[in-house]
Parts: structure tokens; C-alpha cells; sequence
């Protein structure tokens, strides 16, 4: 079984209070049980890593229940409604999500009772205060809802942790219902994406809201809503009925837009209870009725207009538009006779579905797409990711950079639990960009209270205040400001760069700086024992930094070091003066020392001579090494004592398993275990590389691994000494020069690139958002030092990042909310600089809103590092089954906003926009992070949940579900010109399966970290010869690793596009030629993840399951 901590931990661990999700039964806690102070102990964690707070990839605190049934307590009596019983899943590959009144124990996450909103008075007469932000681990905010209700608590299930939910859910006066749709799924908690526990009764359901009650006063409605019959719909129902599509001025209510209307057809608001609602549906209101639509912002377009609303002039983005007229009843018209002249039955039938109501749900982003009917649903060609419509033309952020789950936010947190959606963001925030404003000023305009920099979405009062969008504070502007330097003129604030760039550079002043900046420092620490040198691997680093060694970044004092170790520690003596490197020897591994700490780290330009020789001589020295053992520990710990007094980067090359000295390790991994559904051993077997890591940390020094043993080498413990320093883990299972080119050949170019790549030192990172969200869960490699500050000793162009937010404060105030992440960070030529990148996205209280407005890639990278965590904290079972619930949840969302009838006709139903959120959800299924039963090495399972936390989502999406292209037809129709005129041709993707692969063709297949050249067996003798070089299949190569350089327009079109391709992204894609009836032929078949597996459903058998698990 595999061990979980018993205290606090800095990453992807859990407290012992309410312990992980695991499987088993939970102690009961008391809804008024306080929170574990962030003092509390650790069991073998140091001091440092006890100081309480929240690391790379950890989750908040969740305090589940006894397990059992769960018990929904009405607020006005003591006595608890029936428990909701279920039956415990099946066995079978994926489990059922329970619905409506059937869930599982284990099926869902609900949160622990928790305080009620700021501002609002409790529900119990207990006085609950939020808990303040300290020092330790992080957990989100209290989510709470508009009306301050809270929620009851269930045991620990298998969705991911989020939001807390409605076990039966009260209808509100919030709640608008368009006539011939159903009320919210009531019976079924919804998709959780927040952490933090909320404590209280369920909430107490109270009248509709009337008119000039509890409402904020502004103007009225130009148009009063009135009862209209409801015209049915032949697609899906309006977003609301009423008066849209007008913008009011003043402040936005969260109640109905008019008053309720009373008459014919119009049915009294009604109110459900807890525990009434048997089917899991609310009240349907009757036929023809309709409710206010809730105002919309100034400045944003509201929904289409819809059948319920006034037979009257309506406006649409400033142009008149009409609503949708009543039908004359006359009889329904037969067709003409198949034989008249002019009928084609096919366009008939076609014509038949369409509606005005579809134009305008695409239109608005409202349109459906039915899962069951659309088999090739991948894009042929990539689609742009989803931009926010906001008013003015405020460039926004790229989304190479800053990408939201949602591009529209919703106003309340129980707005998002109804959304089943997860809210976050992904920055890439170092990415290397073409155009970058660099700002030198000797006044960095910020807000007095919040700190936030200026930016595009700031309003400027009076022409000498600006308001801030994170705070709203007023702010003066300073008379420099009003100068703008392109111009040359004065009066013109929103000319500044500042203002007009969403990304931009400043040079910090001296005030930024705690102390000079230090220069550029790079330490080599090098494992030489006889394993490392036989597999060749010295030779390799040796060769790249001779060639590279006039590219590292920095300046005239950039400083270089090298460290060797086996079953001692080697120091190299690089100081002026010396005709050749001494090289000092320290055995005293359990507590090395650094003789001589001036002359080993030297400056690069001054003692080049010396380095170079040592670079030539380094693989001779060591070439008869017999020494089998590793102090990996004591080489780390001398690289720390030796570079903290400047800070630097450390980078550790290392070939097997640590077994001397200080950190040494045993092997854990059990080959037989490998294709079983329980993985063990995915945390670290121990806390000294955690510790070292956070000492390292305090002094400004990152670590970078480099692991390349052919054995088990526990990546899972040594990944901690780069997880929690900033640093990077790379890894090259079986590398050898001679026994595995194709791996010497992909570190040697990610080698070179890493050398020579922009580089940041002493960076932090702070997270700004709107008043009212709150981050609660970090992703990445960082230390955190506050709630919303990340210590980066290092920052390089490669690093990705997620923050999972909760809403912790209504919105209803706000038109937008705005995130702006801040890098400070002193450069490799030693300024200090500071990088700030702003996104804005509009606030919205409709639901059909949100799910419209859903990054689907945004959505898979955040529950791609959330499964990361299930795993660690709980199992990959766990794991595999949270991703299930998340695409269950978010179909069921989504039938809420449909009819009933309406989502009957649609089979499985989903946003248009999340369509591909079920493909790429199997495809993390099989993928070598989570999959099972499946034989999979347990360092290639760990390393790649590494770089599901860490990878940029540009790159993620390509490792979740990798790309397919055909070859044997290119053509340079829609091809792409490249700056030096070459055209690289542009095929369609297609999706990954073999019933798109002809064995008459040729077929690209890039995972990121391989490109695979598949080879159909009939593949023509011509393309053979043009492109391969061969005259035949047969005469294909089985080890073929490049294509020849010929001279035909094949061979030039298909290099061309497999070169564009590599060279996209920073790591390496080394190519492997497979023919269809290789022995290797399963390192292609195994991404076929749309067909079905001994051990796996077929996409198509997914969908069938997950239609299943909704119908129970």
C-alpha cells in the first residue's frame, strides 16, 4: 500500500487534519472544529519544511466525514432527512457516476461546513470568522453563496476537489428559468473546484424577490416583461426570457429584472425544500410563462432575443432588431410528391431542422453539440483559442501566456458550482516573446493599496486619477506620467505603453532591490561512477559546452563551476595563476566540506583557458572509473555550501540510484506490479532532497536534474530537489552512446538549448486578482512564501504554471475581473527588471453564459494537474474516475440549460466549445501518467505527472493527446511561408485512430517528446523512393532515425514540415521511422487512443458509458 505522510507537507500532500481523499472511512469532525494552526508538527519534516507553507501541486485542507450515508440537516428543525443510499460501484474499467439520489460515498467531494460570507451575518447563531491568511498551507477561501448558506459534508470521493456543492439544491430568486426549459439538476452535486470547507446548515430557501425588496435602487426597465406565449423551439431553448439584448445603467442586481407578473398563464412562485425533489428536478414552470432576464453590464451585448420576450423594437450592438413573431395557426402543409418537379427529399429533410434559434444560440455561444452523432469531432486544422469580448480595444493578454478555464467569470461562487466547471489559470509568464515594451521610468505607477502596476484596464478620472481594477482604490497619477514619449506630448496618460500593452517590461529601480544584483553563476555537478561513464553520456556534456561555452547567458562576471562525485566528491581548482585544473578530492561524504571556495567557482571569460582544458581532459580522467557507488547527497549538499553566497543554478547529470552517503535510496519499484491498477511508491521515500531543496530556496540557488540511468532510478525522490528549488527535471531513460543514439541525440540538442536559453535570477511571482477571487491551489515548480507570492531562485522560458481560484466575494459589482501576474527578476546581464502580464475576461450571472464561454484546453491542462494530485494524495484509480465525474458533471451542467425534450433529442449534449473536453479526457486515461494495466516503469509514470504540472498548456495539449498528420498526399495548397521564404505544406490533423490510418500511406505522429514516421505496408513505390530513399517498403530500415536529403518535391515537402515541426518547441522530437509490421510497431499503436485496448474502452465505447452513467 503505498505510505502516506502523516503530517503537513509543502507539495501534493495532506495534513493530518481530514488526511487525503482516500478510500477508506474518515474520522467524523465537528462542523465547529477549528482549523490545525500552520505550526503544527511534521513528523520528519525540518523545521524549514514545517514553516506552514504550501508547495508545488498541494492541496488545501478538506475534512471529510465518517462514511456512511449522507444526512441533509432542514435549518428550521434538528431532525436530519432521510440518508441518500447508493449501491457501490461496479467493477469494470470505468466506474458509474451515481446520479440524482444514488451516489456512492465515493463518488463525489463535499465540502466540510465552513464560515458564511463577509459581510453577512451566520446562519446558526454561532459567530463564524473567516480564517486570515498565515503562513501555512494554503486552502481556499470559504466558497460561500449570495445567500450566506452553507453546506453538509460527504465523504471523500473520486471528483476532484472544488467548490462546495448542493447535496438538494433550494430554488432561489436568483433563478431564471426561459419557458419550455427544465429548472437545474437538483439531485447530483456538481463538479467541485474549490477546496476550502464551509460549515452551516443546508441553505434556506426564501421567496422570490419583489418588487423594491432587498434590491438596489436604479433605473427601471425601459420595457416592463410581460407574460407572452412561448413559442417552442426546434433547436435549444433562449438563454432567458424578458427584455435582453439592453444595456441599463447603474448598479446590476442579482434579483429578477422587473417585477413578477401576475395573470393568465403565469404561476405563483414556488419554493422546493430539501429533500422533496425525488427525480432530482426543481418545478417546471407551466407552459407560456416567463421571468425577468437579469440586467446586463454597460457596455456588453446582451443574450438573443427570445420568444418570451415583448413584441417589441429591441436593440442589438446599436441596431435595431425584432423578436420573434407568433406563427399564424394553419394547417401543417403536406410535402409535394416525391416525383413533382423541384423536390429533393435530402434538402427537404435538411431544411426541416433548421431554426432561427440556432443562428442565434452560435451567435452568442449558446450552440450544442451532439457527442454521439459527431464521430471525427477533432479539427482538422487548430482552432484559435477563445478570446473574452470585452468592451473597447484593449488588447488583451496572449493566450500563449495567460489562459483562464472560463473566458467568462461567473458572478457568485454558487454560480460556479452550478457550472461543475473548474476556475484557474495557466501562465507561461517567462515565454520568450517578439514583441516585449521595455519601460524605463524613473516611476513605476502602482496602486497605493493593492500594489497592482497600471495597466490597459484601469479608468482614468479627471485626467489626473486612475482607478484601479484590482482594488477599485483611486489613485493620483504622477506628473511624469502625463507625458507620453512617442508622441512627445503632455495630457495623453492612455498613450503611455502602460496603458496600451497588456504584457510589458519595466527596469526596476534601485528600491527593488534588496541587495546589488549578483552575477550570472552556473555550477556542473557530474556523476562519474562506472555506470555514468560507460554509458557515454560525459562525452556528450563535454563536447556540447566546449561548442557552447561563448553562448552561456550573462555578462562580463558570469561565473562557472564544476563539481565531480562517485563514491566521494571531486572539486576542480580553476583559480588564475595555474597552468592546469587541480582537482581536489573530499571523502568525508557524511559532512563534506568545500576546500578553497574562491578558486572553484571562476569567472568564465578570465579562466577560459583552464575550463577548456578541464572540459577536454573530464571523460579521460574519469575513463577507468570502476567505482559503482553514488553520493549524489554529499555532491549537492557541496554544490549548495559553494553557490550560496551568490545564488546561481545548479545542474545535476545523474546515471543510478543514489546508494552512498547522505540521501542514498533503495529500490522500491516492483516489476511484476507494474501493469496493476494500485501504483505505489509515487511520493518520495524521503524528506532529505525536500529540505535540501528549501534551503537551497532561501538562498537564491535552483536546481536542475538531469537523469539518465537505464534502471530504476526513484524519480519520484529525487524530482523533490528541483520541485521545490524552481529548478527543472529532464529525463532519458537508457541513454548510451552506442545502444541508444536516439536518446544522446535528444540530450545533446536539449542540452545545448538549455545552456544557451534566457535565464532569470532571484525571481518572484505575485498573483493579483479582483476583489472578491481568491487563488487557493498552486501548480508548478516554486516555493510559496505567502498566499500569493512564489519564490523562483531561477525563472526560465519553459516554466509553466497553474492557480486554481474560488470566488470568495460576489461579483455583481463588477462589469470585469481581472487577473496580472508580476515578475520580478534580475536578468543574466544583471538588471532588475519586472515583467507584468494583465487579463481581463467580463463577469456574467447567467449560467448558460459560462458553460458557453469554456477554454476546453484550459480545462484539460488545469484537471491534468489536479489529477496529479489525486493521485499522489488518494490513487491513479481515484484519479481516472475524478476525470470520469468531471466530464459527467459538465454534460449534466449543461442539460440544466436545455429542455427536457429538447436534451432527450440530443442524445449527450454538451457546450459546443467543451466538445473535445471527453476525447481528452480518455486520452489522459491512457496516458502513461495515469493509465492501468498497462505494464508501465514507475520513474516514466512519475516523470510524466512532472510535466503534467509543469508544462506549458501550448505544449501540454500536444503530450495529452498527440498530434497526426497524413504525408503520402502534401500539397502547398494553404502552405505556410516562412520568414526565409520556405513553405511548409499544412495537412489535416487527424484523429488517433486506425480507422483513419490506410495502409497505402504515411503517417506523422508527434508526442512532443518523439516524432514517429508511421509506414503503411502497401505505401507506394514511388513515395518510397522520393522520400525514403529506398525502392521499396521492403527496403525500409527497421532503425531508421532521419530522412535523406533528396531531391524531389516529396522529399523537400515532407522534411520541410517534420523540421517546422520540431523546431516549435524547445524540446527535442527525435525521429523514428516505424514500417507496419516492425516489432516496434506498438510505440505508434499505443497513442492510437480513440480504439479500444485489452485493458480500455474505445472513444466511441466512452461516450456509450458515460450516456449510461447519466441515465441511472
Amino acid at each position: 500500500m503505498q505510505s502516506k505522510p502523516n503530517g503537513p507537507t509543502v507539495n501534493g500532500s495532506w495534513t493530518h487534519l481530514g488526511g487525503g481523499y482516500t478510500n477508506g472511512p474518515s474520522p467524523k469532525v465537528s462542523s465547529h472544529q477549528q482549523q490545525v494552526p500552520s505550526s503544527s508538527p511534521a513528523g520528519v519534516a525540518s523545521s524549514r519544511v514545517n514553516q506552514g507553507y504550501q508547495q508545488p501541486g498541494s492541496s488545501p485542507l478538506v475534512t471529510p466525514t465518517a462514511s456512511g450515508p449522507i444526512s441533509y440537516m432542514h435549518p428550521s428543525t434538528s431532525q436530519a432527512a432521510p440518508p441518500v443510499r447508493g449501491p457501490p460501484p461496479p467493477a469494470g474499467f470505468f466506474p458509474p457516476t451515481p446520479q440524482g439520489s444514488n451516489m456512492p460515498p465515493s463518488a463525489r467531494i463535499v465540502p466540510q461546513p465552513g464560515p458564511p460570507l463577509i459581510g453577512q451575518p451566520p446562519v446558526s447563531g454561532t459567530s463564524l470568522q473567516r480564517p486570515t491568511p498565515v503562513s501555512g498551507p494554503i486552502g481556499p477561501p470559504p466558497p460561500t453563496s449570495m445567500s450566506g448558506s452553507t453546506y453538509p459534508v460527504s465523504n471523500p470521493s473520486s471528483a476532484f476537489p472544488g467548490p462546495p456543492t448542493l447535496g438538494v439544491h433550494a430554488a432561489s430568486s436568483n433563478q431564471h428559468l426561459a419557458a419550455g426549459t427544465q429548472p437545474s439538476f437538483q439531485g447530483q452535486p456538481p463538479l467541485p473546484t474549490s477546496f476550502r470547507p464551509v460549515s452551516g446548515p443546508p441553505p434556506v430557501p426564501g421567496p422570490h424577490t419583489l418588487p423594491g425588496a432587498n434590491r438596489v435602487p436604479g433605473p427601471p426597465a425601459a420595457v416592463p416583461p410581460t407574460s407572452v406565449p412561448a413559442q417552442p423551439s426546434s433547436q435549444f431553448p433562449p438563454p432567458s426570457s424578458g427584455v435582453s439584448g439592453a444595456s441599463f445603467p447603474g448598479p446590476r442586481t442579482a434579483g429578477l429584472a422587473g417585477p413578477t407578473m401576475a395573470g393568465p398563464g403565469m404561476a405563483p412562485a414556488s419554493v422546493s425544500q430539501p429533500g422533496t425533489h425525488t427525480q432530482g428536478f426543481g418545478p417546471q414552470p407551466p407552459q407560456g410563462s416567463t421571468l425577468g432576464a437579469p440586467q446586463q453590464r454597460p457596455g456588453y451585448p446582451g443574450p438573443p432575443p427570445t420568444s418570451g420576450a415583448p413584441a417589441q423594437l429591441q436593440t442589438l450592438h446599436g441596431r435595431p432588431s425584432y423578436p420573434q413573431q407568433q406563427p399564424m395557426q394553419q394547417p401543417p402543409l403536406e410535402p409535394p410528391i416525391g416525383g413533382a418537379p423541384g423536390y429533393d427529399p435530402e434538402l427537404h429533410s435538411r431544411m426541416a431542422g433548421l431554426s432561427v434559434n440556432a443562428s442565434f444560440n452560435k451567435l452568442w455561444g449558446y450552440e450544442a453539440c451532439n457527442l454521439l452523432q459527431s464521430r471525427n469531432i477533432l479539427p482538422k486544422a487548430p482552432e484559435d483559442p477563445p478570446k473574452p469580448s470585452l468592451p473597447g480595444e484593449n488588447a488583451n493578454c496572449s493566450t500563449d501566456i495567460f489562459r483562464c478555464t472560463l473566458t467568462k467569470i461567473p458572478e457568485t461562487q454558487s454560480l460556479l458550482q452550478k457550472a461543475r466547471l473548474p476556475l484557474g489559470v495557466l501562465i507561461h509568464p517567462f515565454r520568450d516573446v517578439s514583441h516585449l515594451p521595455v519601460i524605463q521610468s524613473s516611476t513605476i505607477v502602482r496602486c497605493r493599496s493593492c500594489r497592482a502596476y497600471i495597466n490597459p484596464y484601469v479608468q482614468f478620472v479627471e485626467r489626473q486619477k486612475w482607478k484601479c481594477n484590482i482594488c477599485f482604490r483611486i489613485n493620483p497619477l504622477p506628473d511624469d506620467f502625463m507625458y507620453d514619449p512617442s508622441t512627445k506630448k503632455y495630457g495623453e496618460p492612455e498613450r503611455r505603453p502602460e496603458v496600451r500593452n497588456a504584457t510589458v517590461e519595466f527596469i526596476a529601480p534601485t528600491e527593488y532591490m534588496l541587495r546589488p544584483p549578483q552575477p550570472a553563476a552556473y555550477l556542473f555537478v557530474l556523476d562519474v561512477s562506472h555506470g555514468a561513464v560507460q554509458t557515454g553520456y560525459l562525452s556528450s556534456f563535454c563536447k556540447v559546452l566546449l561548442e557552447e561555452l561563448d553562448n552561456i547567458p550573462g555578462d562580463s562576471r558570469t561565473q562557472v563551476g564544476f563539481v565531480t562525485f562517485d563514491s566521494s566528491v571531486h572539486f576542480y581548482n580553476l583559480g588564475e595563476g595555474l597552468s592546469q585544473p587541480q582537482m581536489m578530492l573530499v571523502s568525508d561524504i557524511d559532512d563534506v566540506f568545500v576546500p578553497s571556495p574562491d578558486s572553484l567557482l571562476v569567472n568564465i571569460h578570465e579562466s577560459k583557458a583552464l575550463v577548456q582544458d578541464l572540459l577536454t581532459n573530464l571523460p579521460l580522467i574519469h575513463a577507468q572509473n570502476g567505482e559503482p557507488t553514488s553520493a549524489l547527497g554529499a555532491a549537492v549538499q557541496a554544490g549548495y555550501k559553494l553557490m550560496s553566497p551568490i545564488g546561481g543554478r545548479v545542474s545535476v547529470f545523474q546515471t543510478i540510484l543514489p546508494n552512498a552517503g547522505p540521501g542514498s535510496l533503495k529500490p522500491r519499484e516492483d516489476p511484476n506490479q507494474r501493469a496493476g491498477k494500485e501504483i505505489l511508491n509515487l511520493l518520495p521515500a524521503t524528506d532529505f532532497y525536500k529540505k535540501l531543496a528549501l534551503d537551497c530556496s532561501s538562498q537564491q540557488v535552483a536546481v536542475d536534474v538531469f537523469l539518465m540511468g537505464a534502471q530504476y532510478m526513484d524519480v519520484a525522490s529525487l524530482a523533490c530537489i528541483s520541485k521545490y528549488s524552481a529548478g527543472c527535471v529532464s529525463y532519458y531513460p537508457g541513454l548510451h552512446s552506442t545502444l541508444n543514439r536516439s536518446q544522446v541525440e535528444k540530450f545533446e540538442a536539449e542540452l545545448r538549448y538549455y545552456v544557451t536559453r534566457k535565464i532569470g535570477f532571484e525571481a518572484v511571482m505575485r498573483i493579483r486578482c479582483t476583489k472578491g477571487l481568491v487563488i487557493h491551489t498552486f501548480h508548478g515548480n516554486f516555493f510559496v512564501r505567502s498566499t500569493d507570492l512564489l519564490s523562483l531562485p531561477n525563472v526560465n522560458p519553459d516554466a509553466g504554471f497553474g492557480m486554481q481560484i474560488a470566488i470568495e466575494e460576489s461579483l455583481a459589482d463588477c462589469n470585469v475581473a481581472c487577473f496580472q501576474a508580476a515578475v520580478l527578476y534580475t536578468s543574466s546581464r544583471g538588471e532588475r527588471r519586472i515583467r507584468v502580464h494583465t487579463l481581463c475576461l467580463p463577469v456574467t450571472a447567467m449560467l448558460q453564459d459560462i458553460l458557453g464561454s469554456v477554454d476546453q484546453e484550459a480545462v484539460m491542462g488545469m484537471l491534468s494537474k489536479m489529477a496529479v494530485d489525486r493521485s499522489l494524495s488518494s490513487s491513479v484509480v481515484d484519479a481516472r474516475e475524478a476525470l470520469v465525474n468531471a466530464c459527467l458533471d459538465l454534460i449534466q451542467a449543461f442539460k440544466t440549460t436545455l429542455g427536457s425534450g429538447q436534451a432527450a433529442a440530443l442524445g449527450l449534449p454538451i457546450p459546443h466549445c467543451a466538445r473535445l473536453v471527453p476525447l481528452y479526457a480518455l486520452a489522459l486515461m491512457k496516458h502513461t501518467a495515469f493509465r492501468v494495466g498497462i505494464s508501465t516503469k514507475l520513474d516514466e509514470r512519475v516523470f510524466a505527472m512532472e510535466q503534467m504540472k509543469t508544462m506549458p498548456l501550448t505544449y501540454l495539449m500536444t503530450y495529452i493527446y498527440p498530434a497526426l498528420y497524413p504525408l503520402h498526399a502534401l500539397d502547398d495548397q494553404d502552405a505556410l511561408e516562412l520568414d526565409d521564404g520556405t513553405l511548409v505544406c499544412q495537412p489535416p490533423r487527424l484523429q488517433l485512430s486506425f480507422e483513419n490510418i490506410d495502409r497505402h500511406g504515411c503517417y506523422a505522429l508527434d508526442t512532443v517528446d518523439r516524432l514517429y514516421l508511421y509506414v503503411g505496408r502497401a505505401l507506394s513505390d514511388h513515395f518510397c523512393m522520393n522520400v525514403l530513399g529506398v525502392p521499396n517498403f521492403l527496403a525500409i530500415p527497421e532503425d531508421m532515425t532521419e530522412l535523406p536529403q533528396l531531391a524531389t518535391e516529396e522529399s523537400e515537402r515532407v522534411r520541410n514540415f517534420l523540421s517546422w515541426t520540431q523546431s516549435r518547441r524547445p524540446f527535442y522530437s527525435p525521429l523514428r521511422v516505424i514500417r507496419e509490421d516492425s516489432k516496434d510497431r506498438h510505440l505508434f499503436v499505443q497513442h492510437m487512443v480513440d480504439d479500444r485496448t485489452d485493458s480500455a474502452l474505445s472513444y466511441y465505447e466512452f461516450l456509450q458509458h458515460l450516456k449510461q452513467q447519466l441515465s441511472k
